[in-house]
């Protein structure tokens, strides 16, 4: 996969590097981020895979989240890939901000001529795993899934339509029933088509009325002063759904956070900790 190290900052006693590679699934060459603690060159290491929103890129968590500290502490490996296929010259990809490059909405795309690149759900769920997993000294069987905003319902769709594959999720501000909103349905109708039933496939709120695997420990970081909060997001539709069927989930409103990296740093060590209770043995 022609893996190049980009960068490398010692952080914690780790090492937060930065790579590019070849994606066969996406078609272009993709940068992620990954940081290493300090025992990663002893042990086979839990890893959690953080999923970023609109117009990020591998780079805003590893930069702003202060996340290498809690990771350090309890010996977990951070993956951070960036949010869509790039410079892939597809006519108005680099047009808006919610729809094309920085807006892969974590789906695999049907339509022209968005299909041949726009399969970040299995970059996210196969390809990028099958590299970390082959190159650093990651625990396939130790993995856990969370992210913000678009990334948010990209960690929640990861592990519903993945039973067992992860064991534990957490999103910040996550878009959970992008059906029912402007972004989803924007970026549901270019990459997926018309068919409206078709786009339920990548909509928490839809897919977890069907989950049948492990019991679910989901938790939902929503703050209450957030500008999306009330057009966007939709928190409390997941939380309906999974009470009507009965899968567990934490929804924890933070009053007077917004939707920005400032809310993330200042509540990610209580994410951690959350995906530490089921990844370290």
């Amino acid at each position: 996969m022609s893996l190049k190290q980009l960068k490398v900052n010692k952080s914690f006693g780790g090492l937060q590097k930065v790579y590019s590679h070849d994606s066969s699934v996406l078609g272009c060459t993709m940068k992620f981020a990954v940081y290493l603690p300090p025992n990663a060159d002893s042990a086979k290491l839990p890893v959690i895979y953080w999923l970023s929103g609109l117009t990020c890129t591998e780079e805003n968590f590893m930069i702003k989240a202060g996340a290498q500290q809690y990771a350090s502490r309890h010996s977990i490996i951070l993956v951070m890939p960036d949010t869509s296929p790039r410079g892939c010259k597809i006519p108005g990809e680099d047009d808006s901000y919610d729809f094309g490059t920085g807006a892969g909405f974590y789906v695999d795309a049907t339509e022209e001529p968005w299909k041949a690149n726009y399969n970040m759900y299995s970059y996210i769920t196969e390809e990028l795993p099958a590299l970390i997993n082959a190159e650093f000294p990651a625990d396939a069987q130790r993995q856990s899934i969370m992210g913000h905003s678009m990334g948010g319902h990209g960690a929640l769709i990861c592990y519903l339509k993945n039973p067992g594959k992860y064991r534990s999720v957490s999103a910040f501000s996550p878009i959970c029933n992008p059906t029912q909103c402007p972004w989803g349905k924007k970026a549901f109708k270019g990459y997926l088509g018309p068919d409206e039933e078709s786009w339920k496939e990548y909509d928490a709120t839809c897919l977890v009325a069907k989950y049948d695997g492990p019991p679910t420990d989901i938790l939902i970081d929503q703050g209450t002063d957030d500008e999306f909060l009330k057009d966007q997001l939709f928190p409390d539709n997941l939380v309906q759904a999974c009470k009507e069927a009965q899968v567990p989930i934490v929804l924890k409103k933070r009053a007077g956070y917004d939707h920005s990296y400032f809310y993330i740093a200042t509540f990610i060590g209580e994410h951690i900790e959350h995906h530490a209770k089921h990844l370290v043995e």
